[in-house]
């Protein structure tokens, strides 16, 4: 706890330098796990860190939703979900033709291919899910999972650098000039800036707590109704709902601090994503399935920000789509929320559960479709 606790405050602490002001503490605090646990400083895996897995999430999303004001947010919806719409359709459209290249060469290449689509468009409860309902063998499922892993992560902690870097680029912008105005981007409650000093008072602190544990409760508990395989994702989407209804009242929506607060709690999260990372899984992984992943994102990334720079759709919407859609919502609101986009929060978890609910229907749908064209 100590080695942990230390890190997150030293990644927040080194933002106030230049040098490392262009990351962002999200991937300061992953790099840094990384690197504590391939030298050993600290285990791949302590029982500690199942504790942070249970709640830093659903708390920490709890928290930064406060801050949403749903009327504003829903005036900005037609182009976010545009943005979500081409990312689902460059992740299929890609993988349906790297399939065509890939798919006879690897064994039950059209299952993983769905299951590909699956966990790129609505995250990995997807790619288990297709997997289970394509009756893949437990071999894919390793293999999958093990290319998903090696070139997943990599790109996620890309994708996590991408807002610094957009923002010192006068080259992306010129080219590029579609973006949110500031008072779009940040949320009308929190004048003060992301991660700068502020007065708070205990009760505000104590306030924010209790109200992400209570939801976080609640939200486990009416998830644990519905079937076990889908608990995790029902999980996000109540919190999302309840977090969501909450932040109406305004009285909720001003407590201060609450995007702050929940960034920290999300930082030991990160922290913990980087210690579960093995760099020697680099080298024992399928190699064959590893190109066609990296082929799937980085081929889906480009085909979407081609369609969006076409549409002239905000590129802060652009990326949290693709992170909605390659990751999941929840790490879409932890980039939007590192990045101070803080009044979109809301609509990267919600574009997370969209990409959750119809990717199970087009990986599926399209597996059987490349395995009627090449067979298998």
């Amino acid at each position: 706890m100590a080695v942990l606790t230390a890190t997150v405050a030293f990644s927040f602490y080194v933002m106030r330098y230049k040098w490392a002001s262009w990351a962002g503490p999200a991937l300061f605090s992953v790099i840094i796990g990384i690197l504590l646990s391939n030298f050993k400083i600290l285990p791949h895996w302590n029982d500690v860190y199942g504790v942070f897995f249970e709640y830093a999430i659903p708390v920490s999303l709890t928290m930064m939703l406060l801050n949403v004001n749903i009327k504003e947010w829903l005036r900005l919806a037609k182009r976010p979900l545009l943005a979500m719409g081409y990312a689902v359709l460059s992740v299929t459209v890609v993988t349906f033709l790297a399939s065509l290249i890939f798919a006879d060469k690897i064994e039950e290449g059209w299952k993983i291919a769905g299951m590909f689509i699956g966990t790129y468009t609505g995250g990995s409860a997807n790619l288990t899910a297709i997997g289970t309902g394509l009756d893949a063998t437990p071999e894919t499922f390793a293999s999958a999972n093990a290319a998903d892993y090696v070139v997943g992560i990599p790109a996620l902690i890309f994708f996590f650098a991408l807002p610094a870097l957009i923002a010192k680029s006068s080259w992306f912008k010129n080219w590029w000039p579609y973006t949110l105005a500031e008072t779009a981007a940040s949320s009308e409650e929190e004048e003060h800036e992301l991660f700068s000093k502020k007065s708070w008072a205990i009760t505000d602190i104590a306030s924010l707590f209790a109200i992400g544990f209570t939801v976080t409760a609640v939200s486990t508990w009416l998830a644990g109704l519905f079937s076990e395989f889908y608990a995790s994702s029902l999980e996000i989407i109540f919190v999302t709902t309840f977090a969501i209804i909450l932040a109406q009242f305004k009285r909720v929506r001003s407590i201060p601090g609450s995007t702050d607060l929940g960034m920290f709690v999300a930082m030991f999260f990160l922290v913990i994503i980087g210690l579960l990372i093995d760099i020697k899984a680099f080298a024992s992984s399928t190699p064959l399935i590893a190109v066609f992943c990296f082929v799937i994102i980085f081929g889906s990334f480009l085909l979407h920000i081609i369609l969006c720079r076409i549409s002239k759709i905000e590129y802060q919407y652009v990326l949290i789509s693709v992170v909605a859609a390659i990751a999941d919502g929840t790490s879409a609101a932890v980039v939007a929320g590192s990045a101070k986009w803080k009044s979109i929060i809301g609509t990267a978890i919600i574009l997370g559960s969209v990409g959750f609910a119809v990717g199970n229907y087009i990986g599926i749908g399209t597996a059987y479709l490349i395995r009627a064209i090449i067979g298998g």
